[in-house]
């Protein structure tokens, strides 16, 4: 339990941090830069570090080979030569999407606040799922689909417009970070079902290299000048979103699954909301704090395999 609590505090102060850049003004492509390029240098000297080796052109036809015995279930995994190429080919999709659900990380917390930001990211867990049942067949249980009719009656409460006017209504940001923030998460998922666990740092280094330098890419087209105090907060960001899946492992290894994620995702939100609340005096309105509710017993929900 304490290495989950750790692991909550690590992904609670992602937001809180992004709030901070925010009020400041910061270039959050500098921020975003900052974060993956840190956690791109952790993930290369875990390579490093270790026996793995960067794919070669080798690789390359061992996976063409085996991608039709994998895909078509005669063959469970990619062995862990193909399973380089598989982590290069996903991680640069996934380097993709993460950056593009941090920017609307980041830019959420500036337009709706943390305790919004927070409860949309983690509602992207439905995208996974959602793949997964078209894809796999995993179907969810009676408490799971409650919890996703709560979970998607929540998003339209949020977004329900007092007007006639729906475009204007729509928080398209928070819809675009749920997104964004699910299809991250389905691609660390899929590059699991397919391929060996043992190669996952070169699969991170290729998610945090690309994710790295596309928002570089960004940072010096918006501007070719950057602070000091971005690339430290951006570097302070890296911190947390390094150790919360670190923390969140070791939880792992000692507490039931079914445990672990409804804690970990209804926690992450109650202590972003209120993080929100006391640090920067931030106010909900009465839809979005039964939002919040409602997006927190829905997880749990979700979450739940017993």
């Amino acid at each position: 339990m304490f290495y989950l609590v750790l692991a909550i505090i690590c992904s609670s102060s992602i937001a809180l941090i992004f709030k901070y850049s925010s009020n400041r003004g910061m270039n959050k492509y500098v921020v975003t830069s900052a974060n993956y390029l840190m956690a791109a240098l952790v993930s290369l000297s875990m390579i490093i570090n270790s026996d793995l080796k960067l794919p070669r052109q080798e690789n390359f036809s061992l996976f063409f080979k085996e991608a039709k015995f994998v895909f078509f279930n005669q063959q469970n995994l990619f062995s862990s030569k193909a399973s380089t190429t598989w982590a290069l080919l996903i991680g640069v999709i996934a380097g993709v999407f993460f950056f593009l659900a941090f920017i609307f990380y980041q830019k959420s917390v500036q337009e709706d606040g943390v305790g919004l930001a927070g409860t949309f990211s983690k509602l992207g867990i439905l995208v996974p799922m959602i793949f997964s049942i078209i894809l796999w067949q995993e179907l969810p249980t009676n408490l799971q689909w409650l919890g996703i009719l709560l979970a998607l009656s929540a998003i339209l409460l949020v977004n329900f417009p007092q007007d006639e006017n729906w475009h204007q209504a729509l928080r398209w940001t928070l819809i675009s970070l749920f997104m964004f923030g699910g299809i991250a998460e389905f691609t660390n998922k899929f590059y699991q079902r397919y391929g060996q666990l043992s190669e996952k740092s070169i699969f991170l280094f290729f998610v945090f290299g690309t994710a790295f330098l596309i928002s570089l890419y960004f940072a010096y087209k918006k501007s070719s000048h950057f602070k000091v105090e971005e690339v430290l907060t951006g570097a302070l960001v890296g911190i947390p979103n390094l150790f919360s899946s670190y923390f969140l492992i070791n939880a792992l290894d000692q507490l039931k699954t079914a445990v672990v994620f409804p804690i970990y995702s209804a926690g992450s939100i109650v202590v972003i909301s209120i993080g929100g609340v006391f640090i920067y005096n931030e106010s909900l309105s009465s839809r979005e704090k039964i939002a919040i509710v409602m997006t927190t017993v829905a997880l749990v929900l979700i979450n739940l395999r017993y």
